[in-house]
């Protein structure tokens, strides 16, 4: 059976839903989860909610917990990380200084100056779990579930040999959203996604054969649905797609919705729309929400978890059962466009795309060339990207204020002057958590 190495399991919550994915395979029961996290009382509580499942289910595994990463790592096949590198103080940071300069981000956490000054603190880390797994387990598959998605995998395939990809839950998320919309059942839906994480689109999105664009066309019309997801909808309504993050999300990676406060406000909506997150569209919003989630975990007991295992839409439970049972399944994953399958991207970049996984390992399929005007914003954010992993890996200044200078809303925000104190005051916020390289 094999040994699943959760990095960052303190994260209760959704540790737990992983573990459950896991165990309500039959095929992977017995599976040695091997816990580990920094934080002693956030481990013992997650092993305490794993205890209280196996029991609860009557079901068997493995469970280990450590606090050496290089023990969890020895001998893995699978490494779910989900790791979070600072507090409450850098995305503080990364949010409240760059709106200091009408940089107006909802979350931060992905583009941006936010998203890049997550990157450069979380980056070191990473490669050194990476570094490790080249040594202790150098088969192992790497499943990253922590931001920023596409410059974390990017770093990780250029720097080490480890074979990594990136798992989100913004198609599955969307999916349900679409349906939702056009009054289909979900399970009915089929769709065709291909971009980048958090920027990709539906290519092909079909009921019983029949397209079901038109019913979204239909409902940008109708006010009740227009306003549960309004930057997606205008953006399918001036480029032809349906993106798959979130409105609040999506506004952060152009230049169109968050330059005045004016604009930001109009796309607020006040009916309580939140299981598609409308109302996160204020500035900060997302730190709020984490701050209050952070204490909420604070006070958590093992024993407030629920033990009764379900499955979730996460992909990585799924990626581990067709990886060792042979069960084809059709998943979008992030990873390296280096076999082409989006033929107008760079294949230096970090794509998410449809892939194929069994006991093979997970193949890309093949996409072809996105529509132009789609390929052109997903390459507004690669550039970014690249220029910032640039950064990262060799502690370059240059590339990164260049990669933050290239950032559509800040670009749209500031003048390369004001971009440029911008990062010398969240350099010299954020020194704690950056490496000495980089403040040279």
């Amino acid at each position: 059976m094999p040994k699943i190495t959760f990095i960052g399991a303190g994260s209760i919550v959704f540790a737990r839903n992983l573990m459950g994915d896991i165990l309500s395979f039959p095929e992977l029961q017995g599976s040695t989860l091997s816990l580990m996290d920094i934080d002693s009382n956030r481990l013992d509580r997650t092993v305490a909610a794993a205890d209280a499942m196996l029991e609860y289910n009557d079901v068997d595994a493995t469970i280990e917990a450590t606090m050496d990463r290089q023990e969890a790592l020895s001998d893995a096949d699978y490494v779910l990380n989900m790791i979070h590198v600072g507090g409450r103080e850098p995305l503080e940071n990364e949010i409240q200084i760059p709106q200091e300069y009408d940089v107006s981000q909802a979350v931060g956490d992905t583009l941006g100056p936010g998203g890049i000054f997550r990157l450069l603190r979380t980056a070191p880390t990473m490669l050194d779990l990476a570094r490790d797994m080249e040594e202790l387990c150098p088969d192992a598959l790497l499943l990253n579930y922590t931001n920023p998605m596409a410059m974390l995998c990017w770093a990780i395939d250029e720097a080490t040999d480890v074979d990594i990809i990136g798992l989100c839950h913004s198609v599955q998320h969307t999916a349900e959203a679409i349906s939702n919309y056009v009054d289909i059942p979900r399970e009915e839906f089929d769709y065709w996604v291909a971009g980048i994480n958090h920027m990709a689109w539906f290519l092909e999105a079909k009921h019983d054969g029949d397209s079901v664009y038109p019913a979204l066309y239909d409902a940008i019309d109708d006010p009740d649905t227009y306003n549960r997801d309004n930057v997606r909808f205008e953006i399918l309504r001036h480029f032809g797609a349906y993106v798959t993050e979130s409105s609040n999300h999506m506004s952060e990676y152009v230049p169109y919705f968050r330059t005045e406060e004016e604009t930001i406000q109009e796309f607020v909506v006040e009916e309580d729309y939140d299981e598609y997150f409308v109302d996160w569209m204020p500035t900060g919003r997302y730190f709020e929400h984490w701050c209050s989630y952070q204490q909420e975990a604070a006070e958590m007991e093992a024993s407030d978890i629920d033990p009764l295992i379900e499955r979730s839409e996460e992909y990585g439970s799924r990626i581990i059962h067709s990886m060792e049972t042979g069960q084809l399944r059709r998943m979008n994953i992030n990873i390296r466009n280096d076999e082409r399958a989006i033929t107008n991207l760079a294949a230096d970049a970090c794509v998410e795309v449809p892939c194929l996984v069994d006991d093979r390992g997970v193949n890309p399929c093949t996409v072809g060339d996105l529509p132009p005007q789609l390929a052109s914003l997903n390459r507004s954010n690669i550039d970014v990207q690249r220029l910032a992993v640039k950064g990262a890996l060799e502690h370059d200044q240059d590339a990164i204020r260049q990669a933050i200078k290239l950032d559509p809303l800040t670009a749209a925000a500031c003048t390369l002057s004001e971009i440029d104190d911008m990062v010398d005051d969240l350099l010299a916020a954020n020194a704690d958590y950056l490496s000495a390289e980089l403040l040279d």
